[in-house]
């Protein structure tokens, strides 16, 4: 045996020992696989995986005892294939996939390890589940936002900017759900009044160049649909709808906190642990194939005072009232 293919499979076995050891003492210790489409040291990373594990953990599951979790993570999608292959290699018992790009890119890699979903979107369209109801293969999990969701994101904007004519829908052309908010987007516009403009970034320079672009534009506003890209760019994303004045509504609360005027969507933290229950029932013996994705129950309606009050709006009573969190 060649020198470098012995350390090599010498690695690969050490990488083992820990699972192994535990084992041996008594309880099967499970491997789990986590491939986040956000950075390491974003908080909202850190605030969702302590979701999960404290959910597992209510379930019975405590990493050092009888689990074993392996992260790795891909910020906007970047090295995701590199690093579905590379968690695949691990052999893990399930892995949770955050997002359609990461999920694609897993289920390129394997049709055969149990994977459970978060921030999907359109799960049949993307060929991720057969229906609902019977996902039928190696993926299921939670479903992050029916089609409908758009009227309501436009219907908002629309409530609190008035004079709004013409959205942008920024998002990544790449991901696998980015078709299905365009098509759905312009369906509903034209019953309000709003032509909606394709806004089609890849990484930050297309996000700047972009909004510089459409903001020259007329009676201009934002949707920003659950997406990796634009949420790894936030505060860039904030920033420059401050700049040139656009009112924006986001699918997500990060962006309201960080200044950006108002979201509609699910409780994202909440949805991380709400995932433990199929790691959980898969761990102990459940397929994919007969769990069904699970559609969101609640949705919260976040609002920026001190934005909408910097962008000249006024927002109505009944909007304050329904609203479930007010920034001032």
């Amino acid at each position: 045996m060649q020198r470098r293919n012995f350390i090599a499979l010498l690695g690969g076995a050490t990488a083992a020992w820990p699972l192994v050891a535990q084992g041996q003492q008594g309880e099967r210790v499970c491997r789990i696989g986590v491939l986040m489409g956000l950075a390491e040291d974003d908080p909202e990373t850190s605030a969702r995986l302590a979701r999960l594990r404290q959910e597992l953990g209510r379930l019975g599951w405590s990493e050092g005892s009888n689990l074993h979790m392996d992260i790795r993570y891909a910020p906007a999608g970047t090295r995701a294939l590199a690093l579905a292959k590379e968690l695949v290699a691990l052999q893990p018992e399930v892995i949770l996939a955050h997002s359609a790009q990461i999920a694609g890119a897993l289920q390129r890699e394997t049709r055969a390890v149990p994977i459970v979903f978060v921030n999907v979107s359109d799960p049949i369209g993307a060929g991720f589940a057969a229906s609902l109801a019977r996902p039928g293969g190696n993926l299921t999990g939670l479903l992050h936002y029916e089609e409908g969701i758009i009227g309501k994101w436009l219907a908002l904007l629309k409530e609190i900017a008035p004079r709004v004519a013409r959205v942008a829908l920024v998002a990544d052309p790449k991901s696998p759900v980015h078709d299905y908010f365009v098509r759905n987007a312009i369906a509903v516009a034209a019953s309000l009044g709003i032509e909606v403009v394709p806004g089609r970034v890849e990484n930050a320079a297309d996000i700047e160049r972009f909004l510089d672009t459409f903001a020259r534009l007329p009676d201009g506003g934002l949707l920003l649909p659950p997406d990796i890209t634009t949420i790894t760019h936030r505060d860039l994303v904030v920033g420059l709808a401050a700049r040139h004045r656009l009112p924006a509504m986001y699918s997500f609360r990060q962006f309201v906190a960080a200044g950006g005027l108002m979201s509609y969507g699910t409780d994202q933290i909440e949805m991380f642990g709400q995932t433990a229950s199929y790691i959980d029932r898969i761990l102990r013996g459940a397929k994919p194939a007969d769990l069904p994705v699970q559609a969101p129950t609640r949705y919260e309606t976040v609002l920026n005072l001190k934005t909408a009050k910097g962008l000249g709006l006024t927002v109505s009573p009944g909007l304050l009232v329904a609203a479930d969190e007010v920034i001032e």
